[in-house]
């Protein structure tokens, strides 16, 4: 892993000015398979320059936003989520810093949020952990919010292979960080708060801020607002829900939406937004063998594959890498470097390999 001192950050603060999009015509929709991407449009990325280390502000770990230093090092908080329809519509989404959406049993999806500098004053529903989502949380060491897990899992979680992860677990020694709501019923109903779960991690022995040894993503800032093009819609196929994508040349961000409609966090009653998304095609089945009466989900998060990069309204091709369940999930792009982001909320939409997207724009 690389240093937080040696990270290729940069600092990410222009401001957005909102601009009305132009009169054209809309592009008829063109779907595109994951493998092999093809580069779209791409704008030359700006002058890096160091991001602020010293003063009040300073910029966030996990997703490069300026914030006060007293919230941009805290211990990144990992909490597996429901996604079964049961479960929706789930808090959190808004005070994440990074959030992974993958399938997992039964061709559903499950969430893995990642808090940082966000104050999630509800988070939920918490569901069991899989593998994968706990190899993502291990890689920064966070502190791992989970409902118990399959077999393959919770065996893992009690391991050495488990590295500085602290394991955080609602069936567990972690158990006092959940409660459960009225309004749902179990196992759709297990919720927490960011609070509660730092809280925890500290009495489990967890550390406070994030370890030095954790490699941190190159950010870059937002390139002209002139510059972006009037719009991009993005449509990410599941087999139990349709996430879409529309991007607001105002803000620089895109939108979310599931099956056709705006998505919006309970948390706060705000839309969710994310500032870039990546979609990663990653091999993917499932198996009745690893644990008795189970068909459990198999997911190739550790290798390497393609990616596409959704951001200011542009997609890059690129590819992600994970040399193993510890290392960070790089994403390269074309010159085979690792990819600058803009500042803000990462969407990593995982997709099996083959899924076809949708792109207008």
């Amino acid at each position: 892993m690389i240093p937080r001192n040696c990270a290729a950050l940069v600092v990410v603060c222009l401001a957005l000015v909102g601009c009305a999009p132009s009169a054209t015509p809309t592009p008829s929709p063109t779907t595109l398979p994951i493998e092999p991407v093809a580069t779209v449009s791409t704008t030359p990325s700006p002058v890096p320059s160091p991001i602020p280390t010293e003063g009040p502000i300073v910029a966030a770990d996990l997703d490069g936003l300026l914030v006060d230093r007293a919230l941009a090092h805290r211990l990144p908080l990992a909490v597996s989520i429901d996604d079964a329809r049961a479960a929706r519509p789930q808090s959190g989404f808004n005070a994440a810093s990074i959030v992974f959406h993958a399938p997992a049993d039964g061709y559903e999806t499950r969430y893995l949020m990642i808090f940082q500098e966000g104050d999630a004053t509800d988070i939920g529903p918490v569901r069991s952990a899989r593998i994968y989502l706990a190899q993502w949380a291990a890689e920064l060491q966070a502190g791992f919010a989970h409902y118990g897990g399959d077999l393959l899992t919770l065996r893992w979680l009690k391991g050495s292979e488990a590295g500085d992860l602290t394991n955080i677990d609602g069936m567990g020694a972690g158990s006092h960080a959940f409660h459960r709501i009225s309004t749902r019923s179990a196992p759709h109903n297990a919720y927490t708060n960011a609070t509660a779960l730092w809280a925890m991690a500290a009495k489990l022995g967890g550390p406070s801020t994030t370890a030095d040894t954790v490699h941190l993503r190159p950010f870059r800032e937002d390139t002209p607002a002139a510059d972006h093009p009037a719009s991009q819609s993005v449509t990410v196929p599941y087999r139990t829900v349709t996430v879409g994508y529309t991007y607001d040349r105002t803000s620089n961000s895109y939108l979310r939406a599931l099956n056709g409609k705006a998505h919006v966090d309970p948390m706060d009653g705000r839309r969710v937004r994310a500032r870039t998304v990546i979609v990663l095609s990653m091999p993917f089945r499932t198996d009745n063998n690893i644990e008795r009466g189970h068909n459990r989900p198999v997911l190739g998060s550790v290798g390497t594959g393609t990616a596409q990069v959704f951001m200011e309204g542009r997609v890059i091709a690129a590819t992600w890498s994970k040399a193993g369940p510890l290392e960070p999930t790089l994403i390269l792009g074309p010159d085979g470097a690792e990819l600058p982001l803009i500042r803000g909320r990462i969407f990593f939409e995982v997709v099996p390999t083959g899924t076809k997207i949708t792109v207008r724009g």
